[in-house]
């Protein structure tokens, strides 16, 4: 159930993670392949919406972030310690990560995977908290 207009439900919380977790597969593969860590955002409120994540099925929703996230956890795994440690002078990590590096400042992917499982942590805790709450 939704406390108000104001915040998501727990599942459209998970529908951000799952947006989230599509967003952050393609970067990490990007950044493999690029000279540069500069990154397309996107609205995630936006996203929430358009997708209607309250009217899904919270199985359905369950079953997809975790899917999601076994790819990326496999990804994780098998990226080269050369290509996480690689440092970029240029990057958008003070627009789009979860806990902003300084634009002067070089970023890396470990950085950027790094920040993603925060990301996912500080999500599942607001989840944790509205369930714990119903």
């Amino acid at each position: 159930m939704r406390e108000s207009t104001d915040h998501w439900s727990a599942k459209e919380i998970l529908g951000h993670l799952i947006d989230t977790a599509t967003n952050h597969h393609g970067r990490f593969l990007q950044a493999q392949l690029q000279n540069d860590m500069i990154f397309a955002d996107y609205d995630a409120k936006a996203w929430v919406e358009l997708q209607e994540y309250q009217m899904q099925n919270w199985q359905d929703l369950l079953i997809t972030w975790r899917q999601l996230n076994m790819q990326i956890a496999y990804l994780l795994y098998i990226t080269e310690e050369d290509a996480r440690n690689k440092e970029y002078d240029n990057h958008n990590l003070h627009q789009v990560a979860f806990n902003a590096i300084p634009e002067d400042e070089p970023a890396t992917l470990a950085y950027l995977m790094e920040d993603y499982v925060l990301r996912i942590r500080h999500h599942l805790g607001q989840i944790r908290t509205i369930l714990s709450q119903a």
